[in-house]
């Protein structure tokens, strides 16, 4: 891909996001579509933005007995999304079945550690270890099960490619230089994340919520 920024594309009216998306589409290479997104707007919205013609991630989280999942994966075929995401920690048996159910190209990736979750929230949810820990072991399991990749963080990534050559990497959480970092709390610049061997850079705010937000994709694009 040219490009990994895929731009995360939450916002409240259709015809905004529209909007948004026809300033930035030069400078990203995809669109990120998650449960804000599609709980506003659901697949009449999802194809909106398909028509748009860029690559579609479609950030569902999926987490369910397998059965329920596969049958969740098989019912967005008709979005023709180029990524879907389910949680790693709904185990093998899942993560298959969502493979398994997934259309012909269609990346299915896990979600490990979300990235506004540090070790404290983690030990309070009965995850024992560091963090680091947790995602290397849900990142083998999916590899296990026969998923493309994973979603981690930054600090993470580099190190889940050294045991992982050939798995694809989404980096959410990411901020430029001086940006603030909101609700996140593992996060690295989007240059950090590409050098340490991610795939698909997911950024939200520092691009839609920026004065100039195709100046602000921009600056992003010109750093990588």
């Amino acid at each position: 891909m040219s490009n990994p920024v895929f731009l995360a594309l939450d916002v409240p009216q259709i015809e905004q996001a529209k909007v948004l998306l026809n300033k930035v589409k030069a400078h990203i290479g995809g669109v990120k579509l998650g449960l804000e997104f599609f709980c506003a707007h659901g697949g009449h919205g999802v194809h909106e933005i398909a028509h748009m013609g860029l690559p579609i991630f479609l950030d569902l989280k999926f987490h369910d007995i397998p059965n329920t999942v596969a049958g969740a994966m098989q019912a967005i075929h008709v979005y023709e999304p180029a990524i879907v995401t389910v949680h790693a920690s709904g185990g093998r048996a899942m993560m298959e079945d969502a493979k398994a159910a997934a259309a012909e190209g269609c990346k299915v990736v896990a979600v490990t550690a979300l990235t506004s979750l540090d070790e404290n929230d983690l030990k309070r949810a009965g995850v024992g270890g560091t963090t680091h820990d947790h995602v290397m072991r849900l990142a083998e399991l999916a590899q296990e099960a026969g998923l493309d990749g994973i979603v981690c963080s930054g600090q993470e990534v580099g190190e889940v490619r050294k045991r992982w050559r050939d798995g694809y990497f989404v980096v959410p959480g990411l901020r430029p230089a001086g940006n603030t970092i909101g609700d996140q709390k593992r996060v690295v610049t989007p240059r950090k994340a590409r050098d340490d061997g991610a795939s698909v850079l997911v950024i939200g705010r520092p691009i839609s919520r920026a004065d100039d937000p195709e100046a602000a994709a921009r600056a992003i694009e010109a750093t990588l």
